[in-house]
């Protein structure tokens, strides 16, 4: 039987590219779709590129048919779900929730970056964090909870933190970089990252032939970043907005250890790849390659680029994804495809479109 799903904000960029994957997914049955906007409009008058291909209709946040789904992906923005989540957990429904409100493990944390009350701090106790190729063990105690008729709730990580944890990761797991170090992210993202709301900076005239940083040392994503890679209190983080639809491209400066100075960009390669090896989704390039985010734009794809600084004694690790899919809607499913206990790459593009 099919695994029944509704996708909450539906109508909004990661929302819709939710439909997009979840309707093509051999395992997965879209039952519900919601925009409070949008509500009694086709989804295909929305957006003509489903026309002769769904008759799907968006209908309200509180649709209860949503109640008796299996799974529910929240494309809502911050503290939506904060409201939405208890009572769908309560209905014996799972929840990937593609929003801040639960990635931060610490409850203070959160209400210091976001400026809101947690209400419920005692899930954070629970839920799973959605970065497959970091948290897998954490995914299949989850997938083990619901085998067991549990629902669970797993926070999907976000863009900015996907590209620059798969970077820069396995050089701190196994050693590399010093103790005391900053590590500097310098992170590029396209208009679709700032959601569908227009504003002006997301604005044509103004996003247009125009690139610019912003956010800068107080960005959101920066404890989320520093929780994925242990690191609080060592990240400069500054995000900039390009005039891209889809794609981001981060590049991670870590100050090397003194016993890693040794190693070749060659050799490093090499534990890069295994430490990713039997995650298909994480390709890391030969060293002298770098990525692009052509070549991973509509693929849930990550590429990342290795070059040694040996004057400054410093690695750089470059990290490519498109923030809709592996940023945001392809690392939902990616989640829900190990928590259902199917295949991690299931119903996912891996290949980016050439062109």
């Amino acid at each position: 039987m099919a695994i029944k799903v509704g996708v909450v904000g539906a109508a909004g960029y990661a929302g819709v590219e939710l439909v997009r994957l979840l309707m093509a997914h051999p395992a997965f049955e879209v039952a519900a779709i919601t925009s409070n906007a949008d509500a009694g409009m086709r989804l295909a008058d929305v957006y003509p590129s489903f026309a002769g291909m769904s008759d799907l209709v968006f209908s309200r946040h509180d649709n209860e048919a949503l109640a008796s789904c299996d799974a529910v992906f929240l494309a809502v923005p911050h503290t939506a779900a904060l409201a939405a989540v208890p009572q769908l957990l309560a209905s014996g429904v799972s929840v990937f929730d593609l929003s801040a409100d639960y990635r931060l493990a610490d409850p203070a944390v959160y209400e210091a970056w976001y400026g809101v009350e947690h209400t419920s701090p005692e899930l954070l106790t629970t839920r799973v964090f959605g970065l497959p190729e970091l948290f897998w063990d954490d995914l299949c105690a989850a997938q083990a909870s619901h085998a067991a008729g549990e629902p669970v709730l797993v926070a999907c990580a976000g863009c900015y933190p996907t590209a620059t944890s798969l970077a820069a990761a396995p050089a701190v797991h196994m050693g590399w970089t010093a103790q005391a170090g900053v590590v500097v992210v310098d992170a590029i993202s396209g208009v679709t990252g700032a959601g569908k709301s227009a504003n002006a900076r997301t604005h044509f005239c103004h996003a247009d032939e125009n690139l610019e940083a912003y956010g800068v040392c107080t960005h959101r994503h920066t404890p989320e970043i520093e929780q994925i890679l242990e690191m609080p209190g060592r990240v400069v983080f500054t995000p900039h907005l390009a005039p891209l639809r889809r794609g981001l491209l981060s590049t991670v400066t870590m100050p090397l250890a003194d016993d890693a100075r040794t190693l070749t960009v060659e050799e490093m390669v090499e534990q890069y790849r295994t430490f990713y090896a039997g995650h298909p989704f994480v390709r890391v390039l030969d060293a002298g390659a770098m990525p692009q985010t052509a070549s991973v734009a509509g693929s849930n794809a990550c590429q990342v680029g290795l070059a040694v600084n040996q004057r400054a004694g410093v690695l750089v690790a470059v990290g490519a994804i498109d923030n809709l899919c592996k940023g945001a809607a392809g690392q939902a499913v990616q989640c829900a495809n190990v928590v259902f206990g199917l295949d991690e790459a299931c119903g996912l593009p891996g290949v980016a479109l050439p062109v």
